[in-house]
């Protein structure tokens, strides 16, 4: 293959890691496919709107043997590994004609995790001394990597990422027999912690991490524990979730041996999830708020706050002249730009007169309306 022909391949197989997730219907925030076969990912910038960032893998050559991935040791798929050098130089030719906002480099295990991570600091290396590139770089740090390795990923990128992928090390095991959860997976995870801490030299440098959804027996409420445990303990910046994807995996992990498990059941399981994470991030909840079925599942046919609020009805009716931020923030069809801007309405004593001065409308609007008073 030549190079071009090598990036197709690698950048479709980096589809399954969703570290820099975003949906593929279209639209300024989904996915699109480059004239070459690659996909360009868009980043939302913080001062509004999108730029764009290149997504693959450097290889996708691998002695692993996870369960759930498809490109593990044991399927027979096409194969191809792109050098730093290559790499390096691609990703400044897409800069020079699109603007990247930047890059996201993952792999397959080629040979041993340091041997990889040579090839993704590598590229990483050329890409700041030879080309002196400032821009956005996330670096994937293969589990089992070194502390070194593990060490200069963390000062040549702008965000790093190992994959946990299940909650804990009885699910792992179920997953992966090559791997070990505590040393391969834990362990560089607590080194980034420490390196990126507040007061350190590279506490810019963000950490995030992806669980693999309904690949292994896992709850929610596990998934949901250990969600919490990562932003407290290891200090990440965000969790990803993916639905595992049957069909793609071994016959041997339970995601491939449940029966009568729809396919949508599990996106709908990936989305509350996700919800979960937006409550811990952005509307101060914790693991404590959440509500589950029986089974310790996220409900399908509610999402997490609106649960939280049939379960408290002693919290409202809320009066929208009186109450702070953070109990605005409890009401369903709230969001966070919504409180804000009730809040600031508020200023110098002014009232609002009626739940229709509200600054919502239609569905939003019906539903917070049955939580609020003025």
């Amino acid at each position: 293959m030549d190079t071009i022909e090598k990036l197709k391949l690698l950048s479709d197989a980096s589809q399954y890691d969703l570290a820099c997730a975003c949906g593929t219907r279209g639209g300024p925030d989904h996915r699109v496919r480059g004239g070459d076969g690659s996909w360009l990912y868009p980043v939302s910038m913080p001062g509004g709107g999108y730029s764009i960032m290149l997504k693959t893998l450097i290889s996708n050559v691998c002695n692993n043997d996870c369960g759930y991935c498809p490109f593990r040791a044991a399927r027979d798929v096409p194969r191809c590994t792109i050098t730093p050098d290559e790499m390096a130089k691609l990703f400044m030719d897409y800069d020079r004609q699109r603007g990247l906002l930047g890059l996201f480099l993952s792999s397959g295990v080629v040979g041993t995790p340091d041997n990889t991570m040579e090839l993704i600091n590598g590229t990483a290396r050329i890409l700041r001394r030879k080309y002196a590139y400032r821009g956005y770089i996330h670096l994937k740090v293969i589990p089992g990597a070194s502390d070194a390795a593990v060490d200069e990923a963390i000062a040549l990128a702008s965000a790093v990422s190992v994959n946990i992928e299940v909650p804990g090390e009885k699910h792992f095991s179920a997953l992966s027999q090559k791997k070990d959860f505590l040393k391969d997976i834990i362990r560089p995870m607590r080194r980034i912690a420490q390196l990126t801490d507040k007061g350190t030299r590279y506490r810019r440098v963000r950490q995030t991490t992806q669980f693999i959804v309904g690949a292994a027996d896992e709850t929610d409420a596990e998934i949901v524990r250990y969600t919490s445990g990562l932003y407290k303990r290891l200090n990440l910046n965000r969790v990803y979730f993916s639905s595992y994807q049957r069909g793609l995996g071994s016959e041997a992990i339970p995601g491939e041996r449940r029966d009568g498990v729809a396919a949508e059941d599990g996106f709908v399981r990936e989305h509350r999830l996700y919800q979960v994470d937006f409550l811990f991030r952005q509307y101060g909840f914790t693991e404590e708020d959440i509500q589950y079925d029986e089974s310790g599942r996220l409900f399908i046919d509610k999402d997490p706050k609106l649960m939280w609020a049939e379960r408290h009805p002693e919290r409202f009716p809320v009066d929208v002249n009186r109450a702070e931020l953070p109990v605005l923030l409890r009401v369903p069809g709230i969001g966070p730009a919504t409180a804000r801007r009730i809040v600031k309405m508020r200023l110098g004593g002014a009232r609002i007169p009626s739940l229709s001065g509200l600054p919502l409308k239609g569905k939003r609007l019906a539903l917070a309306e049955k939580y609020l008073t003025c």
